[in-house]
């Protein structure tokens, strides 16, 4: 290492020299030969070696290249008592009593070394500041450098430069919603998000909050689509309402990330996001109030939901990194997520709609290498509480590959496993038949109680990424649910009817196993740095008994859509899409849209992200 780099030194200085060679006059005929050439280079050097005493590092990085003797024809043009050598050591210019330029160094970064010589290049400043503290470095002896800490810098082209990761490099362009494959956490990636006008509000007047790496942010999303629906938009997700403009999703959100690069020291952090809009109907928990009484006892339109409450403990001595996260989280499988900033298009697949959305419970995440991640798990059920009556431990597992091009990932697993049995389905049907033969013996009708019956979703799934090129890329996913004894339409609500949601109470008992079955593609296009287009060309959902939606069918669904930021703050994602139930019940068409009139809709409309 040494040899290198007193030899790029070297070079350095030559190619210096020789490209500030004065012009020589016309009338002389001679072109100066290599040899000249390299006679002032090495006369520079020498002048260089007797003055840069005061810079221990750089002097060790010069001698090596002179420890022999200059030939004679060339020492004897070395003086020895040269004061413009002092400038190369940072010292005084004798000539100079007006004391203006003691210490200063030279301008322009050229210094004389001897009278009739070339100029040369100041060498870099080996005795660099820390970046962080702004100190300056101790001068490190080149003959015994340290080995260095930590992970050497991953090419990347999205990564900031210079910034450190310990993971493959970014794969995506981060026009996109993600510049990682599905599959989180990637235990090495910095964090690298900018801070936005309320963070920095708060910063300036709680610096310890940034000290800290507490982060407060949120957006709003509102959004607006013309609908052949009239009432109500269901299965499409999230726009509910036809023809009105609703605030979807207001998020404040606070957390600290880890810092899963550094290797030295167990680091801490935790997230929570609070959601207020009508998005809460399918982020909510069982038993996660307020939102669990505002949506399954009261059908209500806007709901709030801290649908992410956890906190999380990064260990970097346990294999390559382990983040162990507690509380409540998004459900991981999915290309799709519940807040709109990480989502390809405003509205959600009918797939994603029906599947489970957040647990909580407890997840691992261990760094096999950078190519391989093992995560496990176990919480309380899909979509429900660990203090819930429903609950039950649930098992999840998952495996996240990528491949050596970094072109291609795989992550997969199950989403939740334990005995399937769908939660008071039976409870459900008891007291119905209760209530049946009440109202018969009294001959008046009584309602029946309204325990509570809740979706225990058996969920396996498998997504796939690959990158086609800095601009394109797919992804596609696919799961298979089941569950036992369950109700037709899933998790019981007990609000009355309104006309976004007219199927409310407990649904047709399904004795035996139930299951469906979804598959979804997304293909993005970054067409400008700000602005990518993005298609949904497969969107299905196999719902044979109506388990998952109420309408025994399978539907499908097609999407494209732009999406354009024009800043840091503000996103716009207009789109089109078309759906439809595909199959018929013995001969009979499914009409499950527009609460049970319609076959199919169509959809055109639009979003609206504003961070702050």
């Amino acid at each position: 290492m040494r040899t290198l780099g007193a030899k790029l030194l070297l070079w350095s200085v030559a190619v210096t020299a020789i490209s500030t060679q004065p012009a020589k006059s016309e009338n002389v005929t001679a072109a100066p030969s290599e040899s000249d050439e390299l006679n002032h280079v090495l006369i520079s050097l020498h002048g260089y070696q007797k003055a840069a005493t005061q810079n221990a590092l750089s002097t060790n990085l010069i001698n090596p290249i002179l420890s022999k003797p200059l030939p004679t024809h060339i020492s004897n043009q070395v003086t020895t008592n040269d004061d413009s050598r002092l400038l190369l050591a940072g010292g005084s210019d004798p000539s100079d009593t007006g004391g203006g330029r003691v210490n200063n160094p030279p301008t322009e970064h050229q210094i004389p070394v001897e009278l009739g010589a070339p100029p040369v290049a100041v060498p870099p400043d080996l005795n660099l500041r820390d970046p962080l503290t702004n100190a300056p470095e101790k001068v490190v002896d080149p003959n015994n450098i340290p080995a260095a800490k930590g992970p050497p810098p991953a090419a990347t082209p999205f990564a900031p430069e210079g910034e450190l990761r310990r993971a493959l490099p970014a794969p995506l362009d981060p026009v996109f919603p993600s510049t990682e494959f599905v599959g989180q956490p990637v235990i090495g990636v910095p964090d690298t998000g900018r801070t936005y006008a309320l963070e920095e509000a708060i910063y300036k007047k709680c610096p310890a909050l940034k000290k800290a790496r507490i982060q407060i942010y949120g957006w709003a999303n509102p959004g607006w689509g013309y609908n052949t629906s009239h009432h109500s938009a269901i299965p499409l997700s999230y726009a509910i309402v036809p023809r009105h403009l609703e605030m979807e999703q207001t998020v404040l959100r606070i957390e600290r990330t880890l810092d899963t690069v550094q290797t030295e020291h167990i680091d801490w952090g935790f997230r929570v996001s609070n959601v207020y809009g009508t998005d809460y109907r399918y982020t909510t928990a069982q038993s996660w109030y307020p939102a669990s009484n505002e949506l399954l006892k009261s059908n209500s339109l806007y709901g709030y939901d801290p649908v992410e409450c956890y906190g999380q403990l990064y260990f970097p001595k346990i294999l390559k990194g382990m983040v162990l996260r507690v509380g409540r989280y998004i459900s991981p499988p999915d290309i799709e997520a519940q807040l709109a900033p990480d989502n390809y298009l405003w509205t959600h697949s009918v797939m994603f709609t029906y599947d489970a959305y957040t647990h909580t419970g407890a997840q691992a995440s261990f760094k096999l290498s950078d190519r391989l991640m093992y995560q496990i798990g176990l919480h309380a059920g899909s979509d429900m509480a660990a203090w819930a009556p429903t609950a039950i431990p649930t098992l999840e597992s998952f495996l996240r590959y990528t491949t050596k091009n970094n072109k291609d990932s795989f992550y997969g697993g199950v989403d939740g496993i334990n005995n399937g049995r769908f939660r008071g389905a039976r409870e459900v049907l008891a007291t119905e038949n209760i209530a049946k033969a009440m109202s018969a013996i009294s001959g008046t009708t009584i309602a029946p109680g309204q325990p509570l019956a809740h979706d225990n979703i058996q969920q396996f799934n498998l997504t796939w990424g690959h990158k086609f090129n800095d601009r394109l890329h797919t992804m596609t996913e696919g799961y298979l649910l089941y569950s036992i004894d369950a109700l037709q339409g899933g998790t019981v609500n007990y609000g009355a009817p309104r006309s976004y949601n007219a199927s409310t109470g407990p649904g047709a008992y399904l004795h035996g196993t139930s299951y469906a079955a979804g598959f979804v593609n997304y293909t993005a296009l970054k067409l400008t740095p700000k602005t990518y287009l993005c298609i949904r060309p497969i969107d299905y959902l196999l719902d044979p008994r109506g388990w998952r939606t109420g309408f025994a069918t399978t539907y499908g669904s097609w999407t494209i859509g732009l999406i354009h930021r024009f800043n840091d703050y503000l996103t716009i994602r207009p789109e089109i899409r078309y759906e439809s139930a595909l199959t018929s019940v013995n001969g009979v068409k499914v009409t499950p849209y527009d609460n049970g009139t319609k076959r199919s809709q169509f959809t055109i409309g639009m979003d609206l992200i504003q961070r702050f």
